[in-house]
């Protein structure tokens, strides 16, 4: 490199800097961002409660922010064509999901959409993921935390153990790949590990003030931007080996999720991104979920006491007995619990879009073309508005009527979305996390430290990670 553009690369880095400094000082003096917020969602939520509209606009961010279940409907289902990811959101997250379907848009997106709503609603694939499930908990996970509970004052992050589980189930399913995760005593599996930094690197490119700061890195290999791109190629290759092998092997009978689309995609490439998007959507969204569910219960013993009880009335009191569809469908409080937990800490804490066309939201809030619009579950699951006076407490009852569960809209609660991108593996979820929950609730006792039963810290990410894990003990029943 000459010195002049070593120049320009300076005055480049050093104007990229000096632009983040001073939006970061005009966000904590406009917007009084303080020590007094354990995390950015609390921040956004006390700005968001402060609004009569419960919308707010970061100008130098460009960014329009909602916890409206008015504008949360008008974006997801009335006005959807306005509101696509946007090529933005697509650049962020291209190295890693390529074409995948949560990283495009248009016709690109329905071809998948359609696919994946085919291939994730037929019983038979339904089937095979609740067996798959079923045999990870009882071969892997139930083993594992009975070896724990054998020994005296062990610590265990289960939010570790449940990413383990997540990932080797998920891995199953998509790839009909079985990294083995959930041996404690073993490494991490080489793709478990080059897919986490993916994710982590790659979320956080989109907090990024300015998309010129990892642009640059990327331009240059450096700091965050080469470990992604060595990150991302281990990803790639041993995608690529697996789709290689199913080729190989023939995938006409085998029931996977990447074996079902390589009967309609020939593309090997778009085949990686499909299956990886797959992959990141199945396993840190169960992990998360489950993961704030159980520091929930934690807090909340008698709630957990009266999930036993359901249960035993449903099943008997044998703890070997494995649920079933049926049984679980039977389980309305149980289903209340894992809503509301849900509702309090949502796996994604906030999606964004970007607006094509000048509009005007429901409550009457002015949307310039080309902005970022976000809308924002983990605050509007605070809002006193949406939820009433008690939106702050972890209240399973909120969800029953008479006894059974009663959902609410999905534009109150847009946990899976809703409108046309409605999240396709939502049952396939809820039975997953039912299945995980009953295992072991009905057989262990799990305390979370004094430390962790504190309110938790989310590490920045596409979903909610607890920073520091989840340390618990766990003894049997």
């Amino acid at each position: 490199m000459d010195i002049d553009s070593f120049q320009k690369l300076f005055c480049l880095i050093f104007f990229s800097f000096t632009v983040l400094f001073f939006c970061l000082l005009f966000l904590r003096q406009n917007y009084c961002w303080s020590k007094d917020f354990t995390n950015i969602c609390d921040w956004y939520t006390y700005l968001l409660s402060k609004s009569p509209s419960q919308t707010i606009h970061i100008h130098v961010l460009r960014n329009t922010i909602t916890a409206n279940p008015e504008n949360v409907e008008y974006m997801l289902k009335t006005r959807f064509d306005n509101y696509p990811k946007g090529k933005t959101f697509s650049t962020i997250l291209h190295d890693l999901l390529g074409r995948g379907i949560f990283n495009v848009d248009g016709d690109t997106w329905k071809f998948q959409r359609k696919m994946a709503s085919l291939e994730l609603g037929s019983v038979s694939i339904r089937s095979y993921a609740f067996d798959i499930v079923t045999r990870e908990i009882h071969d892997r996970l139930i083993p594992l935390l009975s070896a724990e509970a054998s020994k005296s004052n062990t610590v265990l992050d289960l939010q570790d153990v449940l990413r383990r589980f997540a990932f080797d189930n998920i891995c199953r399913f998509s790839f009909g790949l079985d990294p083995g995760c959930l041996e404690l005593d073993m490494p991490m599996s080489e793709f478990a590990i080059a897919f986490d930094l993916s994710s982590k690197l790659s979320a956080e490119r989109a907090i990024c003030v300015s998309p010129l700061i990892w642009k640059v890195k990327r331009f240059l290999n450096i700091g965050s931007e080469k470990e992604l791109k060595g990150a991302i190629k281990m990803v790639n290759v041993l995608a690529d080996e697996v789709i290689k092998q199913r080729r190989k092997m023939g995938f006409s009978s085998n029931q996977d999720l990447l074996s079902r689309f390589m009967g309609t995609v020939n593309d090997d490439t778009y085949l990686r991104d499909i299956v990886i998007s797959f992959v990141l959507a199945g396993r840190d969204t169960v992990a998360a979920a489950l993961t704030s569910f159980f520091w929930l219960l934690s807090n909340h013993k008698e709630i957990e006491s009266r999930i036993l009880e359901e249960s035993n009335r449903v099943m008997g009191t044998d703890q070997e007995l494995k649920p079933s569809y049926e049984q679980m469908r039977e389980m309305p409080y149980l289903q209340a619990c894992l809503y509301e937990s849900m509702r309090l800490y949502p796996p994604v804490q906030f999606d964004s879009k970007f607006a094509l066309g000048d509009d005007v939201f429901p409550d009457g809030t002015f949307i310039r073309k080309g902005t970022r619009v976000t809308y924002h579950p983990y605050a509007m699951g605070r809002m006193e508005q949406v939820w009433g006076s008690d939106c702050l407490e972890y209240k399973p009852e909120r969800w029953l009527q008479n006894g059974l569960f009663s959902p609410e809209s999905l534009f109150k609660y847009p946990v899976f979305q809703g409108g046309v991108r409605v999240c396709l593996g939502k049952e396939m979820a809820l039975v997953e996390m039912k299945n995980v929950a009953l295992s072991l609730i009905r057989r262990f006792k799990i305390i979370a430290t004094d430390e962790s039963l504190k309110k938790p810290k989310f590490a920045p990410g596409l979903t909610a990670t607890v920073r520091g894990g989840f340390p618990v003990t766990v003894s049997k029943r």
